[in-house]
């Protein structure tokens, strides 16, 4: 079984993300991810696995355990059960999330970017 540094590792690898580019999309630092990707560091917090999942398309379980299937097979139209990123407050929300699920993630984060930057500091 991998330990959870090396699925970190190998999740951000499949997605073709920098360590910068994940830290983004989590939230974070990037020496947090660094720290996340080291056998020697330390261990996100269940609120970061749970963004390091969704950004992923991994199962939380086994990024947090190494057990179960890795990858979600989760579809918008799907009865699954639903998690906190799955919720848009208003028709707007819901809009920018469906079209934030069909860009590759790379494209998420110019758009995360290019909200940022329409808020202003």
């Amino acid at each position: 079984m991998l330990s959870m540094p090396c699925r970190i590792r190998k999740l951000r690898n499949s997605a073709k993300l920098s360590q910068t580019e994940l830290a983004m999309l989590v939230g974070v630092q990037r020496s947090a991810v660094a720290q996340w990707e080291s056998e020697n560091g330390t261990h996100p917090s269940v609120e970061h696995l749970s963004k390091l999942a969704v950004v992923t398309g991994a199962t939380f379980e086994w990024l947090a355990t190494g057990r179960g299937p890795d990858t979600s097979n989760f579809s918008a139209e799907s009865d699954t059960a639903a998690v906190a990123w799955d919720f848009a407050q208003d028709d707007i929300e819901s809009r920018v999330l469906e079209l934030l699920r069909q860009m590759p993630v790379k494209k998420q984060l110019i758009a995360c970017k290019l909200l940022e930057a329409l808020i202003g500091p």
